[in-house]
């Protein structure tokens, strides 16, 4: 077994693999970009190397300074994670060429199935079900709409070296083709060095149901059941689970026939994943194989008892798999959501920053966190925005969903904004519960976009009854301050308005033998809590039925964070409640006839200048942001009078980019 490993990633697949390292006794190396310097990864591993500056490109992309790090450090093998080097065979082979091991699969097996063209053909001729496409690289705009009329529209156009929804676009008509072939085409070149493109004809209401593998250098090749992964936004995955909800015994002995036959193929090794496209039928095509450690991979940990990182390492190791295929059984549920440093309420616009406040819900036997920061750490421009990685476990998939969305509700996170209360609300919609999924499930239940109102709730009293008692605990310590003046003591009162959203609530707040008495209309809600000031989580009982509220203290009010909503609450007495009925609406300010960055980013292209005419809807340049292109388009008609920034610019959000006529 290797003494040391070094760990050629960042983030929170850098610190899953060190834990897993740590306790089977190897030492572990990390690696950092300047950015990174002071990251939670850094800090875990027993010896960290510095290895560039903030960009990919100069940091975790950089072959020889990764080599050079291993012979420094004495590391006798390197677990790659995802992304980055993780299916590079250039990384592998020098790696080989060097007498250190890679914890993967051989060179051969990364360049035939990293290359999403190779790979269908293989698959074809493996006896794998692939989908109908054009496998040749596409020319250009020109050919790709060609190409897309032969197939029939809709068409997937993808990146040959594509993964992590990157270079990827549907496209419905030719208009659609040219533009997105040229925006899948920039991206891969951007991203992986390669902008070669084919396509496939697009599959309406998929379902998005992949193969987990683990084979070893002795022939064995074993799979370890399925994950369903349709919870998708730009073909980036949100929400993971195992096992799917609509996979049989019969369905998932067919695939897993194939998975293997597949891996067979081309002499696989390590942990690998065939990814599989689903109709309504149970029909499946072969998609594409990623040869490496998926994100997802915990939910298939909690229901085999499998860890996936540790058979890596011995069969990297040369070791013979410990597990047969009929030794591999399904127990329970596990659904993973992805916690990401975005806005939802922004077209999920990326968010960066320090976060300030950063608490996650304890780890039990049913939740698991996977994360790489910490309070106080920094989500940087330059990486993926993921947070962490939250997994519930259960008996059954309902439990599991309750697992989630208890565990959502604990997680606390300020100074950033998130995508919790997003999660939140599709855990708890009707249609996921009742595991009606597809890959277009996002885009057919938030066709608008998310909002608000968007999130379901069994009961919207809840946060406002809550938040009348915490209230009332703030009024009743005030009211105990010494050094009153006599005869002049504050004085507390039962009746209360809560205003929430321009509605008013009339509430009656009484101490109670074990708690308060919230009463509203002929409604009484009693709560009991030992919650403190000060404590962001609120753990209550309401009529008997557990809770838990995240609340800030806001100016005068409170910001409640419950089942994927957050609400602002202002508690006055009656009598300020009728007053404010005469209060004159503030005014929305006037932003201006500007064209503003909707997010953090660099203007790759700008397509016009001052004096130019521009119609609605035509593009007016492109930010790119964690490596996927942007494009800013004309809301209407308008005159270019002033440009603002120049091509090449970093721009922060909100930034101005043009002033229009």
């Amino acid at each position: 077994m290797f003494e040391k490993i070094l760990i050629a990633n960042r983030g929170e697949i850098a610190c899953r693999v060190i834990r897993t390292a740590r306790r089977m006794g190897i030492k572990t190396v990390a690696v950092y970009s300047d950015p990174d310097r002071q990251a939670l990864h850094v800090r875990m591993a027993d010896e960290a190397v510095r290895i560039g500056g903030a960009a990919s490109s100069d940091s975790y992309l950089r072959i020889d300074r990764i080599l050079a790090a291993c012979q420094g450090s004495g590391a006798q093998a390197v677990h790659p994670g995802y992304g980055f080097l993780s299916e590079n065979a250039e990384f592998a082979g020098t790696l080989d060429e060097a007498g250190i091991v890679f914890i993967g699969p051989g060179t051969e097996a990364i360049t035939s199935m990293g290359d999403k063209i190779t790979s269908k053909r293989i698959a074809g001729e493996a006896g794998v079900n692939t989908i109908p496409g054009y496998t040749d690289v596409i020319a250009d705009g020109d050919h790709a709409v060609k190409i897309a009329t032969e197939i029939g529209y809709p068409v997937m156009l993808k990146a040959s070296a594509g993964g992590g929804g990157k270079g990827m676009r549907v496209v419905t008509n030719d208009a659609e083709c040219r533009d997105g072939f040229e925006r899948a085409t920039n991206e891969a070149r951007s991203s992986f060095g390669d902008d070669r493109m084919f396509a496939e004809k697009f599959i309406d209401q998929p379902r998005h149901i992949e193969i987990q593998l683990i084979a070893d250098g002795q022939g064995n090749v074993v799979y370890l059941g399925e994950r369903e992964c349709s919870i998708q936004r730009r073909h980036q995955k949100v929400i993971e689970e195992a096992p799917s909800p609509f996979v049989d015994d019969v369905i998932r002995k067919a695939m897993g026939a194939q998975a293997v036959a597949l891996a067979r193929a081309v002499d696989y090794t390590s942990a690998g994943t065939v990814e599989f496209i689903v109709d309504a039928d149970g029909n499946f095509y072969f998609l594409e194989m990623n040869t490496r450690l998926q994100v997802e991979h915990p939910v298939t940990e909690l229901v085999t008892g499998q860890d996936l990182v540790e058979l890596m390492i011995r069969v990297a190791a040369g070791e013979k798999l410990p597990i047969k295929q009929e030794d591999v059984a399904i127990k329970g549920w596990a659904i993973e959501c992805r916690v990401y440093a975005e806005d939802p309420f922004r077209d999920f616009l990326p968010s960066i920053g320090r976060l300030v406040r950063y608490s996650a819900p304890a780890e039990s036997a049913n939740v698991r966190v996977d994360t790489g920061v910490e309070e106080g750490g920094e989500v940087s421009i330059y990486y993926d925005p993921m947070i962490s990685k939250l997994i519930s476990y259960g008996e059954n998939r309902n439990e599991a969903i309750n697992f989630m969305a208890g565990a959502l509700d604990r997680y606390y996170i300020r100074g950033v904004t998130h995508n919790i209360g997003f999660l939140n609300a599709v855990i708890m919609h009707p249609r996921f519960r009742e595991g009606r999924l597809s890959t277009s499930f996002i885009a057919d239940e938030y066709p608008n976009g998310f909002h608000p109102g968007d999130v379901p709730h069994s009961d919207p009293m809840v946060p406002i009854v809550v938040a009348a008692v915490i209230h009332r605990r703030f009024v009743d310590r005030s009211a105990d301050m010494t050094g009153q003046i006599r005869r002049f003591e504050r004085k507390i009162g039962d009746d209360w308005v809560v205003m929430l959203d321009g509605e008013q609530f009339p509430v009656t707040v009484c101490s109670v033998a074990d708690g308060f008495e919230v009463i509203h209309g002929e409604s009484v809600y009693r709560i009991t809590t030992d919650w403190r000031f000060g404590e962001p989580l609120i753990d209550a009982e309401v009529n008997g039925h557990p809770v838990c509220l995240q609340v800030d203290v806001n100016g005068p009010g409170y910001r409640m964070f419950f089942q994927g909503a957050e609400r602002n609450l202002l508690i006055v007495t009656p009598t300020a409640a009728e007053l404010s009925r005469h209060m004159l609406k503030k005014a929305k300010p006037d932003v201006g006839p500007y064209l503003r960055s909707p997010m953090p980013g660099l203007l790759i292209r700008l397509n016009v200048a001052e004096g130019d005419e521009v119609k609605a809807g035509e593009e007016l340049g492109v930010v790119e942001a964690m490596k996927m292109e942007n494009s800013l388009r004309a809301l209407e008609d308008a005159k270019i009078a002033r440009i603002l920034v120049a091509e090449g610019d970093s721009l922060a959000v909100d930034q101005l980019i043009i002033e229009f006529e």
